[in-house]
């Protein structure tokens, strides 16, 4: 017998299945089912923080335009699940096809994710994207992998 733990952590497996989904078809209609509206982000690039699904989606265009082709990986998704509140954390990478120039293989970071349970369904209200860096040179470190 399923219980509601387990049945709660296969729903967020799926949405975030979902992400990789959107990314990979350049699909902001998919990835805006995804967050709630009054997500917040504190994405790679600046600003610190950006509040809302408009700001959320702005950057996954900025993407989409970067890109001719996406690709999108996450590995090794750690989740803790209550009823109504759950996090998780994984190492992602978004690589592709430049738009106009050559393929990359993208860089390794570090993802965490805030789900909520509104409405009887999952949604993102909190995610980070990081970096570690290096502290002397002030540098991100790039070349990590898993």
């Amino acid at each position: 017998m399923t219980t509601r733990r387990e049945k709660n952590e296969a729903e967020i497996r799926g949405r975030i299945g979902e992400i990789v989904e959107g990314l990979r078809a350049k699909d902001l209609e998919a990835l805006k089912r995804l967050y709630s509206t009054d997500i917040v982000s504190f994405d790679i690039e600046s600003p610190l923080q950006d509040v809302g699904i408009e700001a959320k989606l702005r950057n996954w265009a900025k993407v989409f335009t970067l890109f001719e082709r996406v690709d999108y990986e996450l590995r090794d998704l750690t989740l803790t699940v209550g009823d109504e509140v759950a996090f998780g954390h994984a190492f992602g990478r978004l690589s592709g096809t430049l738009a106009g120039g050559p393929a990359t293989g993208g860089t390794w970071v570090r993802v965490t994710f805030g789900f909520r349970k509104i409405g009887g369904a999952w949604w993102i209200t909190h995610d980070q994207v990081s970096l570690p860096i290096d502290i002397q040179s002030g540098r991100a470190m790039t070349g990590l992998e898993p």
